[in-house]
């Protein structure tokens, strides 16, 4: 890695653009056409194009309210008193910066290094949206998360391209398909949280919208989640159960990616109803409607197991679970039987 600290100098032009000029580039410019070298050639050296070379030196020019140098047709250029004193004036402040600047681009290499370290030794957790899971993330250092939904995690999980993954689900059947298939893998999975999906409407419910039966009317605009998400995969089974087809439903297609993102669109009038979890409708202002219990689970590669960061992350997890509405810790008993 190569880093140099430069003086700049910072420009404003007639039409109030702003640039910056390298003060290194112009005094060596400056010092070419002091030695008796052609301004075209001066700029040539210096690896910028002509016109942008000259755009340059004309800033600057500008910007010091004097000029630097003097071009006559036919004679060429040369450098103005001005012109001659710049050039002292830089290698004066670079000899006298000189040892600062190694020291500081010594540091500022040293740190990036370290930093860089530090994030390539980050966990992969790839999670569905849950703001329980962001806040835990947040306290616990040490996980680069990417927010995915629940199939999409679990596939780079299997795929080896995340180290853990949060995903939820809300019935037995896919719970312990979904168990079988990781296990299979020499994967571990851990239930951290129980929450609350429903609907998500306008403060005081104004549609009096009461269950899943109510999307099909026309006058309700619903917002979806993106294919691939554990909510959208509950709402594709609640319809099954309804033998209600999407097609039925004004806004299906309409999709959002996060159960903050659903809400803001019911919250700003673009819709009238989402599928979300409780705690977002609250902290939305909106009203909300109780459709279904779901369990979240974390599952990791065993390895993770053998790393305090894991358990700090799954503790703290079910830490907030407990004072959140909503939501309800659970772990590995009797809360979760038939469920692995």
């Amino acid at each position: 890695m190569h880093i140099e600290i430069r003086p700049t100098l910072n420009c404003k032009n007639r039409t109030g653009g702003k640039s910056s000029i390298d003060l290194v580039w112009l005094a060596e410019v400056l010092r070419c056409i002091g030695c008796g070298i052609s301004l075209v050639q001066a700029i040539k050296n210096s690896g910028l194009s002509y016109r942008g070379g000259w755009e340059k030196l004309n800033e600057a020019e500008e910007a010091l309210s004097l000029n630097l140098v003097i071009r006559t047709k036919g004679h060429g250029s040369k450098l103005t008193p001005f012109g001659e004193f710049f050039i002292g004036f830089i290698a004066e402040m670079q000899t006298k910066n000189s040892e600062e600047d190694k020291d500081r681009e010594a540091k500022l290499i040293k740190e990036i290094k370290k930093l860089s370290k530090q994030d390539a030794m980050k966990w992969k957790f790839s999670s569905s949206s849950d703001a329980i899971i962001q806040k835990a993330v947040t306290d616990v250092k040490g996980f680069d998360l990417k927010i995915a939904g629940s199939g999409e995690s679990l596939d780079r999980l299997l795929n080896n391209e995340a180290d853990l993954a949060g995903y939820h689900v809300s019935d037995q059947i896919s719970s312990k398909a979904i168990y079988m298939r990781l296990s299979k893998n020499n994967i571990q999975i851990f239930p951290v949280m129980r929450r609350v999906q429903g609907l998500m409407v306008k403060k005081g419910n104004p549609l009096n919208i009461s269950s899943i039966l109510d999307l099909v009317n026309p006058k309700i605009r619903f917002i979806n989640r993106q294919i691939g998400s554990g909510t959208r995969l509950l709402l594709d089974t609640l319809l099954i159960s309804e033998e209600i087809e999407p097609s039925e439903i004004n806004g299906y297609l309409h999709e959002e990616f996060t159960h903050s993102a659903v809400a803001n669109a019911v919250l700003a009038g673009k819709a009238d109803v989402g599928l979300g979890v409780k705690s977002v409708a609250l902290e939305s202002d909106l009203s909300f409607v109780p459709i279904k219990d779901e369990i979240f689970f974390v599952a990791m590669h065993k390895e993770m197991l053998d790393q305090s960061a894991s358990s700090k992350l799954i503790r703290k997890i079910r830490s907030y679970s407990d004072v959140t509405p909503g939501y309800k810790a659970i772990s590995m008993n009797r809360q979760i039987e038939g469920w692995m």
